[in-house]
C-alpha cells in the first residue's frame, strides 16, 4: 500500500470510545471543518465516518465475546459495512471493506514501531499520509472521580501526537480529556511553578507558545468581561486546546 495522495494536507477528526467524543458532537454543529472522520472501533456505529480502525483480528468480535459490550456492534460492521475498516489480518467471513493495514509501509517509512493500541496506530496513519491537522475527540485514556482510573496506551499515543506536532501537524484535544493533560487546570500545567503564588501558565499568542503570570492573564481577563447574551459567546462549544 502507499499512502493516500487525497489526505495530504487535510483536517482529520479522530473520534474514540472517550466521554469526550460528545465534544465532537457540539464541535460538528458549530460548524467545525472536517475533511475526513476516522472513527475507532465501535464508535462507528454511532456516527459518521469516513474510516475505521480496528486493529483486532476480526475473529476476536465474530467467535467470541471478549470484547463485551463492543461485540455486537463491532460484527455488523465487519459483515456488512460500507467504509474501509483497517485491521490487522483479513478474515474472509467479512465484506470487501476490510482493509490490513499498511504495518510494514507505516514502520519503514516512519522508522519507529511503538503501536501499543488502535489510536496509536490511527494517529501514525495520519502522520504517514502527510495530514496537516489532527482533531482527537473520545481519546481520553485518563478518568479522574474518587481515584484517577487510567487506561493502557496514553504514553503511546502521546508520543506520536510528539512526532506529528515535530512533523508540523496542529493537533488539537478536546478540552474535556486528560490526553496530554488537557483538561489540567491552566495553572497546574507546569509542575513546580503551580506551586507559586502566582504561577505561570502557558499561553498560545499568535502562534507562538510562550509563558505568562496567572496575574496579567486574570487582569486581561477582567478587562474583557461582557454580559452573556449581547454578543452568544454562549452559544459557542468549549475550544479544543491547540499543539
Amino acid at each position: 500500500m502507499k499512502p493516500i495522495k487525497e489526505l495530504k494536507g487535510k483536517t482529520v477528526g479522530i473520534v474514540g470510545l472517550g466521554s469526550s467524543q460528545l465534544e465532537y458532537n457540539l464541535a460538528k454543529s458549530h460548524g467545525q471543518h472536517f475533511d475526513e472522520i476516522w472513527a475507532i472501533n465501535n464508535v462507528a456505529s454511532v456516527i459518521y465516518h469516513d474510516r475505521v480502525f480496528m486493529m483486532d483480528p476480526p475473529a476476536r468480535f465474530l467467535d467470541t465475546d471478549n470484547a463485551g459490550g463492543q461485540t455486537e456492534g463491532m460484527r455488523k460492521l465487519l459483515l456488512e459495512h460500507n467504509k474501509p475498516i483497517y485491521t490487522c489480518i483479513n478474515d474472509e467471513r467479512c465484506n470487501e471493506n476490510l482493509i490490513e493495514y499498511p504495518i510494514a509501509e507505516v514502520i519503514k517509512d516512519l522508522n519507529c514501531h511503538y503501536l501499543n493500541n488502535t489510536v496509536a496506530y490511527a494517529i501514525a496513519f495520519a502522520l504517514w499520509n502527510q495530514v496537516s491537522h489532527l482533531k482527537l475527540f473520545g481519546i481520553d485514556f485518563s478518568y479522574k472521580g474518587n481515584l484517577h482510573f487510567a487506561e493502557a496506551g496514553r504514553a503511546c499515543v502521546e508520543f506520536w501526537l510528539c512526532k506529528c506536532s515535530e512533523a508540523g501537524m496542529q493537533i488539537e484535544v478536546a478540552s474535556s480529556s486528560g490526553l496530554l493533560d488537557t483538561s489540567v487546570p491552566l495553572n497546574e500545567k507546569l509542575y513546580g511553578y503551580h506551586r507559586l503564588k502566582d504561577p505561570l501558565l502557558p499561553v498560545l499568542k499568535d502562534g507562538v507558545l510562550t509563558v505568562q503570570k496567572q496575574s496579567s492573564l486574570e487582569k486581561k481577563a477582567t478587562e474583557e468581561q461582557v454580559l452573556i447574551g449581547r454578543h452568544d459567546e454562549h452559544l459557542k462549544p468549549v475550544e479544543p486546546n491547540k499543539w
